[in-house]
């Protein structure tokens, strides 16, 4: 049986020029491969309506899951979740449910609920909210796109909501050899291996240090004993 599979749209000009570094889909992958949920796409897009709702359509259809990130903050220039609206054809506006969580929130807090914070509290027809325990404002499920914040600890807690909702599989298994070779030398035997395991994914990452060349060679399966069995015979190929 197949695992489910994902893809993840990560949303906004300041990923794109470089003034921000995402880190947002390295925790994404991390926790999909956890619970056997297969990321298969990552795309990032710019704050283009188009680009978002295109990208939107198309990945929910090809995908089992779909995660965003950024843009459904208080400003101008969050239009992530008009545009994922617009994707669906569903209408949006203020919900009264995402607006009892804010209103509740800024009155603790002491400050008002204006016209821009309520903005997070625009929320599509049909979505189901997701829980955001760090500073309330709600992301939110609609068919199979979960749209979250771009803030790293707010999505990494939105992600812990949405994953505990979610069908899983079977989780990704690793092993990994570090061998002090050139691949150019490694080509050739991991090749053979690479046909006579078919049913395992076969990686080699190489890296150079003090001009000393290597690779760090990498199996991945969900079969503990069959990995271990390749992992044996892979160590001994490269120990001769």
């Amino acid at each position: 049986m197949q695992n489910p599979t994902a893809a993840m749209l990560v949303i906004g000009d300041e990923i794109l020029s470089g003034r921000t570094r995402d880190a947002n889909m390295h925790h994404l992958a991390n926790e999909l491969t956890a619970v056997g949920i297969d990321l298969k796409e990552v795309r990032v897009v710019s704050d283009d309506p188009n680009a978002i709702t295109g990208s939107v359509r198309e990945l929910s259809d090809r995908y089992d899951n779909v995660f965003t990130s950024g843009g459904i903050g208080p400003t101008h220039d969050d239009i992530t979740a008009d545009c994922v609206a617009k994707a669906f054809g569903a209408h949006i506006d203020i919900r009264n449910d995402a607006r009892e969580l804010l209103q509740a929130h800024y009155d603790r807090n002491g400050q008002e609920l204006n016209e821009a914070r309520l903005r997070m509290a625009r929320i599509p027809d049909g979505a189901l909210l997701i829980d955001n325990p760090v500073s309330t404002a709600p992301g939110f499920t609609i068919k199979n796109v979960h749209v979250m914040a771009g803030v790293p600890k707010v999505f990494t807690a939105m992600v812990a909501s949405v994953l505990a909702t979610l069908t899983t599989g079977q989780p990704l298994l690793s092993r990994s050899l570090h061998v002090i070779r050139g691949e150019g030398d490694i080509a050739g035997p991991l090749g053979v291996f690479a046909e006579k395991f078919g049913d395992l994914s076969v990686g080699s990452y190489p890296f150079q240090k003090d001009g000393v060349y290597g690779a760090n060679l990498v199996l991945r399966g969900q079969d503990a004993v069959r990995l271990d069995a390749a992992m044996t015979e892979l160590t001994a190929i490269f120990e001769e």
